[in-house]
């Protein structure tokens, strides 16, 4: 009965703390979830120990992912995705098979195995919605033509997702994938493709008892879960991953009559799930291994951000979008996304990567996320610079360092002149004694 309180408190400690770290990120107009993983790290094993072990949240983390990918396919509105579908289907192919294709050459050099080299290039591959969309907002380019094709490239990779995880899942532990697998995994992308494409032209579909359960408020939260967790059973039992169920139980309320009501109702529960998901997420962080590894670390973010992000801008500007509209989205995509968590997750349960691989994923993925205010200012001033027409490079500069390099100069100022006033200048002991012997003499 102690150990089971001792959980509880911990559980406890560690809600409050998240709840702390989620105020803090909403003071400075950051994603809250950012605010559930610095919890994680600040009072998990790497930080004061107040929780030793990540498995006391584990199937609730679990719970969070279904919840997470149910509620995106509750969400995606296939109708304003079919205006921009071509931009962001081909943006987000080509995305995923040059992040393939560099970490090949990569894991070539390195002498990394398949699995291994799979997984780091689905993570590579995707963006942060939850971030894009709050920068987005912060600009004031959610309605405009740079926002569509964002949120409509983040719609793609949010769907790319689910093959992404039937493909991890499918490893063996020596590293392969079966025949038998690789018919699942192309039955289920075509399954997939079918729905998305019979819900995105018909008018919303009804569900079975919806308007039965829509009389009963004290139903439809239940309805809804019962909806998510039945159709991940099913998955899970047809041999595929309960993730793809939870997915498409998603996509099929998000397009029916009872959309509104279940998303409404829902949330609640979902926001929780989510955070202890995240929570768990930093719990798994290792501060110690980050500070040793501290240089590899930040030079994978930077690599991946600027990769990502010239990508992206030639990506975006072959299908058709100017160069200010490119280069402003490619950096709203520059960084990692939170499925990269799950991804690599789902590479250690199934022993396509080991423990170290996945600790220095989960390390760049945090770091990647955490500076995403740079991010933030950054397609601020972008944003800015796109308005006035600049094309000069050294205006761009000046205008995109100019604050940072003026702020800089004037704390010099400050120093020299605090220095200067109270300064002395040294004395050497036989200028003091001849100062003392002048003194006497005077008197």
């Amino acid at each position: 009965m102690e150990g089971h309180t001792s959980s509880i408190t911990e559980l406890a400690i560690v809600v409050v703390g998240a709840l702390g770290c989620g105020l803090v990120m909403r003071y400075f107009r950051q994603p809250i979830l950012l605010g559930y993983i610095l919890a994680g790290a600040v009072l998990g094993p790497s930080g004061f120990g107040f929780v030793q072990s990540r498995e006391q949240v584990q199937l609730l983390a679990e719970l969070g992912v279904l919840m997470l990918l149910f509620f995106i396919g509750m969400e995606l509105n296939l109708r304003d995705f079919r205006a921009v579908w071509k931009v962001a289907v081909l943006t987000t192919a080509f995305q995923i098979v040059v992040a393939f294709l560099g970490m090949y050459l990569l894991g070539l050099l390195l002498d990394w195995p398949l699995a291994l080299t799979v997984v780091v290039g689905f993570v590579v591959a995707l963006s942060s919605t939850a971030v894009a969309i709050k920068m987005l907002d912060e600009i004031g380019e959610k309605r405009t033509r740079v926002g569509y094709v964002t949120i409509g490239i983040l719609i793609a990779q949010d769907l790319a997702v689910i093959p992404m995880i039937l493909i991890i899942g499918a490893f063996r532990g020596d590293g392969g994938i079966g025949p038998l697998s690789i018919v699942k995994i192309l039955l289920s992308i075509v399954f997939l493709a079918l729905i998305i494409t019979y819900l995105g032209k018909r008018k919303r579909v009804r569900l079975p008892f919806a308007r039965e359960i829509g009389r009963n408020r004290e139903l439809l939260p239940l309805a809804g879960l019962g909806f998510c967790f039945g159709a991940a059973a099913l998955s899970g039992l047809l041999g595929i991953s309960a993730s793809y169920g939870a997915f498409l139980a998603g996509l099929v309320i998000g397009n029916s009559t009872s959309r509104r009501a279940m998303i409404h109702y829902t949330e609640p529960i979902q926001t929780v799930l989510l955070m202890v998901f995240f929570l768990a997420i930093g719990l798994l962080i290792d501060i110690q291994y980050i500070w040793a590894n501290l240089g590899i670390v930040v030079m994978l973010v930077f690599f991946v951000a600027v990769l990502k992000t010239a990508l992206n801008i030639g990506l975006i500007r072959a299908m058709g979008e100017t160069w200010p509209r490119a280069f402003l989205s490619s950096v709203l995509l520059a960084q990692l996304g939170e499925f990269s968590f799950i991804l690599a997750a789902q590479g250690l349960t199934v022993a396509a990567i080991d423990w170290e691989s996945h600790r220095l994923l989960v390390a760049v993925t945090v770091i990647s996320l955490l500076v995403s205010p740079v991010w933030l200012e950054a397609a601020r001033r972008l944003h800015r610079i796109a308005l006035l027409g600049i094309t000069s490079g050294r205006e761009t500069l000046r205008l995109t360092l100019g604050p940072e390099a003026l702020a800089l100069g004037r704390s010099r100022g400050l120093v020299n002149a605090w220095l200067a006033r109270y300064r002395k200048p040294p004395q050497s002991k036989a200028g003091n004694d001849g100062a003392a012997a002048s003194d006497a003499s005077a008197e």
